[in-house]
């Protein structure tokens, strides 16, 4: 499949939003062709792989606003379509910084790029020289009997942590503790001042090379400091797998005895490492705008349509990068061009059915998803309306259409009343409802859905669903070493699987008019963990 050129894209773009009359086909494949279209409009060259804060992706905006206004859908902002945020880029200056480790006295230079990558997430101009101490996986949750940091003295120290965590916590609550911005709550209040994380090779998402690609590219934070809670230490290193051992030499452990340890799911040991870690950082830090487009179809029912149901997408990617074979633009076609496209297609059916739902339905594509949750994160806490009144989100992000939709993958099924009308659309579809296959990604908070459980709204993640050990966990597998965060993630992949695609589409708008529809808010179950985060509804207007 040939990728389409910047002049037909942008043909595309300055159109009324409706695409030049097709030939007779089924509805399915007219559903098919129209998601694929906008997904060739947002993953071509002349988007630049949509990075935030670009022109590339301030062009996709254009393009999702027209698109979404051509539907019926309307603004909800005094600014529009478009949430304009305040934000700043940060690029560590690799020539002015440096990281070593200091053993007996003697001083081991690391290799940035072969032996680390320094984060330019955290810390600011200057020198770092701590003590190392070894962790574990670096999780506190003492409610569940597991908290790495009990007894140990972290003040002026640098932590170093495995990738993971024991097998015995839920995949939802292990994902929420795993997250940076909890474990950088334990972190600063023990006054640790930087973190080395190792990885398990049994975890691996992407190659090294990759990883060292994308650290290339500037982190983004807001400019206001009140709303970045993932900030704060003055270092943080990423060990390259075949390096890791340098890190534990003369301690107690080795690297291959810490990683069989942890993939028995046996209890890692806690202990000081007899190194110092010194580091040198250097920043480059630049002001920055970029926005979220944002729009509501408005409810029928005069008391119902007071609450919302979101449909989350991010329109971001990592923009133009490092080489690959030649190729230099991350056009983000499954990452997330593909959950965009899903969601103007719902949008559409909505639009197109002849009665339209009683809530009022937000779409939500937001920026910054790459950067660190950015774009959601900013929507949640300064929503456009009332966060209590948002009644459920539903979140699209690499839903991987690679093989037919004959299940799903719902991340936080088990947490909410949503369980309910999920396994009833299902059951009408034939979709079968799939538990989660590998926990200890942490997908459940590596998404925008988590930054509307962070403000008390129940929400749900979806993926083709598949088992551990299928076929369908090969391909996956295999398009994570090959196209995740890469070039290669273009309009040119197969297998695409566009019917699945539009049968997806199909089953979202269902779960969405359910919901929209259902006399009764969702609601967290008692025993879920997220149910803390919970806000009291607002009362019902009092009967005239």
């Amino acid at each position: 499949m040939k990728r389409v050129s910047s002049a037909a894209t942008l043909a595309l773009f300055v159109s009324s939003g409706v695409f030049a009359a097709e030939a007779p086909a089924s509805r399915s494949q007219v559903a098919e062709d129209r998601w694929w279209k906008h997904v060739e409009v947002l993953a071509s060259d002349a988007m630049e792989g949509r990075d935030t804060g670009s022109k590339g992706y301030a062009t996709a905006a254009g393009y999702v606003s027209k698109e979404l206004a051509s539907l019926g859908v309307k603004p909800m902002l005094k600014t529009g379509f478009l949430q304009p945020m305040a934000l700043q880029s940060r690029r560590l200056i690799e020539s002015k910084s440096s990281v070593a480790l200091v053993k007996d006295g003697k001083t081991l230079p690391l290799v940035q790029g072969e032996d680390v990558v320094l984060s330019s997430r955290q810390g600011d101009n200057g020198t770092v020289d701590a003590p190392l101490v070894f962790v574990g996986y670096g999780l506190s949750i003492p409610e569940l009997g597991h908290d790495d940091y009990a007894g140990l003295d972290l003040k002026g120290k640098v932590v170093v942590m495995l990738q993971g965590g024991p097998g015995n916590i839920p995949g939802p609550v292990k994902s929420h503790f795993s997250s940076w911005a909890e474990r950088l709550k334990v972190l600063k209040a023990a006054g640790a001042v930087g973190v080395v994380y190792l990885q398990n090779p049994k975890l691996l998402e992407l190659p090294w090379e990759r990883v060292v690609g994308s650290n290339k590219n500037p982190t983004v934070v807001f400019a206001d400091p009140s709303l970045n809670d993932s900030r704060g230490l003055k270092v943080t290193v990423v060990a390259n797998v075949t390096q890791s051992q340098k890190w534990l030499e003369g301690a107690p452990h080795t690297y291959e005895e810490l990683v069989a340890l942890a993939n028995a799911d046996k209890p890692l040991p806690k202990f000081d490492l007899p190194l110092r870690l010194k580091a040198k950082l250097a920043f480059d830090v630049k002001p920055l705008k970029s926005m979220n487009v944002v729009g509501v179809m408005p409810g029928t029912d005069p008391v119902l349509a007071k609450e919302y149901v979101v449909l989350s997408a991010h329109l971001d990617h990592v923009g133009v990068g490092e080489p690959v074979k030649g190729d230099r633009i991350y056009n983000g076609a499954m990452d997330n061009a593909s959950g965009v496209a899903a969601v103007l297609e719902v949008a559409r059916q909505l639009h197109d059915q002849q009665e339209k739902p009683k809530r009022s339905v937000v779409f939500a594509l937001v920026t910054g998803e790459e950067k660190g949750l950015l774009g959601s994160k900013y929507f949640a806490s300064r929503p456009p309306v009332p966060i209590t009144s948002i009644v459920a989100d539903f979140n699209l992000d690499m839903f991987m259409p690679h093989w037919p939709f004959t299940s799903v993958v719902a991340h936080g099924k088990d947490e909410s009343s949503l369980a309910v009308p999920l396994a009833e659309v299902a059951a009408k579809l034939d979709v079968q409802v799939l538990a989660d296959p590998e926990p200890d990604r942490n997908l459940f908070v590596r998404s925008d859905q988590y930054s509307f459980i962070r403000e008390g709204v129940p929400a749900l993640f979806f993926k083709f669903g598949y088992t551990p050990d299928s076929e369908e966990q090969k391909v996956f597998k295999q398009w994570l070493t090959e196209r995740y965060h890469a070039p290669s993630d273009d309009l040119s992949q197969q297998p695409v699987d566009h019917e699945g695609a539009a049968r997806f589409i199909t089953f979202l708008t269902a779960l969405t008019n359910a919901v929209a529809d259902a006399p009764g808010r969702p609601y967290w179950n008692d025993d879920s963990f997220f149910r803390r985060f919970a806000k009291p509804a607002p009362e019902a207007d009092p009967a005239p």
